[in-house]
């Protein structure tokens, strides 16, 4: 039986932990380090963490930050936010990173992908991709926290940076994102049908249905933020994770 994984994706901005809703209305959640220990103790498969406002702020990555969180996660984790150079990457891998998260970089600098592919393999680069629908229902990879267009087609830029190096995508719906109504599942058939590398879905979960749905259409991993940090329609917080029990019957099961 195939293992899906399941992986938690934490905002941070200006050092909290906070979570958004379509890119905007970001909440505060708490301190990552506090989130971090809390999913270790539920033995989840991998985790991801997005520096929202290093690219916003132009500055890199808070290696200080990023080695502490590091230093409590029990479960291999992915960092992304603020990464523009080859030195970066092996700061981030140095300081305990697993893998390196591309976004704004992987458009305006493609060929840092591949220098870090052949720096830590492409297994440990990702490339994260953000898409919404313009107003003529086709959808576009935007950057910068999604506050910029792009014009590139979501499926095409894909295999771009699968020839560059990349090893993984994070495929993110921003209309979807926070939004707990499900993924965006022709998103998903679109880009998944156009790579072979895998595609982590992101953007919308609410139930572990969701998930199965999302691997039905080709994803090969599922992530999501709010599900995992919000309860009830007021969204206070409460972190949780899906038993293994509940997993293995309704997402394993359909491989």
């Amino acid at each position: 039986m195939k293992r899906i994984r399941v992986i938690p994706s934490l905002l941070i901005q200006r050092g909290g932990l906070v979570k958004s809703i379509k890119f905007k209305d970001h909440k505060y959640v708490g301190d990552p380090i506090n989130a971090v220990k809390i999913f270790n103790e539920k033995e989840v498969d991998e985790i991801v963490i997005l520096d929202i406002s290093a690219t916003a702020e132009r500055r890199p990555p808070d290696l200080a930050q990023i080695k502490d969180i590091a230093a409590e996660a029990f479960m291999p984790m992915a960092y992304g936010g603020g990464i523009t150079r080859i030195e970066e990457i092996r700061e981030l891998i140095s300081a305990g990173i697993e893998k390196v998260v591309l976004n704004t970089s992987a458009v305006t600098n493609i060929q840092l992908i591949t220098a870090g592919a052949r720096y830590v393999g492409s297994q440990s680069v990702v490339v994260s991709i953000d898409v919404a629908k313009n107003l003529f229902g086709k959808y576009q990879v935007y950057v910068q926290n999604g506050s910029k267009k792009t014009g590139l087609d979501p499926a095409t830029f894909a295999k771009q940076v699968e020839e560059a190096g990349a090893g993984e995508i994070i495929l993110n719906s921003i209309e979807r994102d926070g939004t707990r109504k499900g993924f965006d599942t022709e998103l998903i058939r679109q880009v998944s049908s156009a790579v072979s590398i895998p595609i982590v879905a992101v953007g919308g979960a609410d139930t572990v249905d969701d998930f199965a749905e999302a691997v039905k259409q080709g994803a090969s991993a599922v992530s999501a933020g709010s599900m995992f940090v919000f309860q009830g329609p007021h969204r206070a917080v409460l972190i949780s994770y899906p038993s293994q029990t509940e997993l293995k019957g309704k997402l394993y099961s359909i491989i």
